[in-house]
């Protein structure tokens, strides 16, 4: 059976004219003004709190639901393919007509920040009078609602605020996504989409990778002033809207949205610090095997080794479900279901979006992006978006508002997928293949790590000066060249580096969302701890592991961590997982020196 590689929307609906889909996209458009209608009834002094509560979080979690579906749907259309204007038309009326949910929300959280705690805790009480099972149930929610009602404007504001945005920061971060998409860049007289340009950074011809960075560097410089007004627009936003909420900073809010606390992110950014001239080790390795004294920036991705295979999709597929069922038959399964119903959108091509991404659909279906081409990596990557996949399988017991979790614990199940993978990988491996498995191992660690951490650097000066004014495109340049060198430090060629990642990654342009990195790393780190705990106790370890993915939007990260005996508030978590990437570092330079 010939496996389908693009997605076809009309599994879930006919068609963007359909009868079929203006009637849920009416549908939910009707809930969401009942609801507003009856919202001030059901929050009068005097109404029944508990079963307020309880119409609330149903009502709430419904037209989540479907908006969830109406929303991934649009997006099936508009991230492959980002000329379809009808698609585009539909998400921006989708956008306005929803936006009322957003204010809804905002005044719900006021309410919930305003109830007496004894009267809540009586609403909590499932067992005993007055009490509710689906109240006590979203507790973890109303209590991450209480602590962000401390921090709202007046509703008149909130509202206002949610209103705009649609013209301020989701129109930047649009433009962003549509520019970015629709780019074609000339590279030795070939036309290409900047997806597959970047994808060149893996070519085996040092040539080909050098041609492809100078063309993709002037590319962006022909969109730097669009861009940069775009970021000076989003962080500009986001910093007027975090003061105003009375946060001492723009990592604030942040950090409690994945529900982690300022002692957990210094201690993880202290022991990847401390860590650093192992990366280093690496990519001075990696030089010296591609006979440079220094590692430029379009040899980062260069493939070192030789693999024996070509993971075309089929085959990249067929070894993902084989080790997967290793792990567990059900996750195999899982895949499998995945593979056969095309969830998945595979290769670049103009108008679609680059990079990769899952996005729950409908009860356990999910939809995968990918930009695949024949390396290991993309294997990595098939097997990073299936574990999404199958953490939203194990959230399907859970509603919509208990399936809010945090990105720091959202990359458990992904990055654990990869591990088991690359683990794979290197059992049976020797000599060149080994090296290969290794180097593309130890790319995806540096990437988490250490650019990651170029980036938190990055948006830190960022907010910090976008306080005062507007920053130009050299600036955001320089800025962004100032943070690689802080991170790679000697290890890459000064004369080298990525002015422009600032308009190549999308995290940055993300309305309503703020440093969008340091959870990458805390996903990594955590998977890696988690894979160790698993290779101890395999039987233990299979019996809890759904269990704690079903209950990541059910707690915060430390007290979920503790469940496996973790302290991630203790540096010397972090240093134990680092120090199995360290290992591999240790092996890889043993074998640039000729050991």
């Amino acid at each position: 059976m010939e496996l389908a590689v693009n997605w076809n929307p009309a599994q879930i609906f006919p068609s963007l004219e359909s009868s079929e889909f203006k009637r849920e996209f009416e549908g939910a458009v009707a809930d969401l003004k009942a609801l507003e209608r009856d919202f001030p009834a059901l929050t009068a002094h005097g109404a029944d709190l508990t079963a307020s509560l309880e119409t609330l979080l149903t009502r709430m979690n419904a037209l989540l639901e479907k908006q969830r579906l109406l929303v991934g749907y649009l997006t099936l259309f508009i991230t492959t393919d980002s000329r379809n204007d009808a698609a585009q038309a539909k998400m921006s009326e989708l956008e306005t007509r929803l936006l009322p949910f957003s204010m809804l929300y905002t005044r719900f959280a006021a309410w919930v920040g305003r109830l007496e705690p004894s009267a809540l805790n009586a609403a909590l009480e499932a067992n005993k009078p007055g009490g509710s099972e689906v109240v006590r149930s979203h507790a973890f929610f109303l209590d991450k609602t209480r602590l962000e009602a401390q921090h709202l404007m007046s509703v008149a504001e909130e509202d206002l605020a949610t209103q705009l945005s649609l013209s301020g920061g989701s129109a930047w971060s649009k433009l962003h996504g549509n520019l970015t998409s629709q780019m074609m860049v000339n590279v030795n007289g070939e036309s290409l989409p900047m997806t597959a340009v970047r994808n060149l950074a893996r070519d085996e011809d040092e040539a080909v990778r050098k041609s492809a960075y100078t063309a993709e560097l002037d590319a962006w410089k022909g969109v730097e002033v669009t861009l940069a007004a775009a970021l000076n627009g989003i962080k500009g936003e986001r910093a007027v809207l975090n003061a105003r909420r009375g946060y001492t900073d723009s990592l604030e809010p942040a950090l409690h949205m994945n529900n982690m606390d300022l002692e957990t992110l210094e201690a993880m950014i202290g022991a990847v610090e401390d860590a650093l001239p192992d990366f280093r080790r690496y990519f001075k390795a990696k030089a010296r095997l591609l006979g440079k004294a220094a590692l430029p920036w379009f040899d980062l991705f260069a493939p070192i080794g030789e693999s024996k295979t070509q993971y075309d999709y089929p085959l990249a597929c067929e070894f993902v479900i084989k080790q997967f069922g290793k792990f567990s038959n059900r996750m195999a399964e899982f895949a499998a279901r995945a593979v056969d119903e095309g969830w998945m959108d595979v290769y670049p091509r103009e108008g679609k979006i680059g990079g990769a991404f899952c996005m729950e659909l409908r009860g356990d279906e999910s939809r995968i992006l990918l930009n695949h081409d024949s390396s290991l990596d993309s294997v990595m990557t098939l097997a990073h978006e299936l574990g999404h996949a199958y953490h939203n399988l194990n959230l399907v017991m859970r509603t919509p508002l208990q399936q809010q979790i945090p990105m720091t614990l959202a990359e458990t199940a992904s990055t654990f997928c990869e591990a088991i993978l690359s683990n794979a990988a290197l059992e049976q491996a020797e000599g060149a293949e080994r090296l290969y498995i290794l180097e593309t191992q130890l790319q995806g660690h540096a990437q988490i790590v250490v650019d990651i951490l170029s980036r938190y650097y990055f948006e830190t000066a960022v907010f910090g000066r976008r306080v005062e004014r507007d920053l130009s495109p050299d600036e955001f340049s320089n800025l962004m060249l100032e943070c690689q060198k802080r991170s790679y430090g000697d290890s890459l060629d000064p004369q080298a580096l990525h002015p422009y990642m600032w308009a190549v990654k999308g995290h940055y342009y993300m309305a309503g969302l703020s440093f969008y990195n340091f959870p990458y790393t805390f996903g990594a780190l955590f998977s890696l701890g988690l894979y160790a705990e698993y290779l101890r106790e395999p039987e233990l370890f299979r019996a809890r592991y759904d269990d704690l993915l079903s209950s990541t939007g059910l707690e915060d990260a430390a007290p979920l961590a503790a469940r496996f005996g973790m302290d991630i508030r203790s540096k010397s978590f972090w240093k134990s997982s680092l120090d199995v990437i360290i290992s591999s570092i240790d092996e890889y330079e043993k074998i640039s020196l000729g050991g």
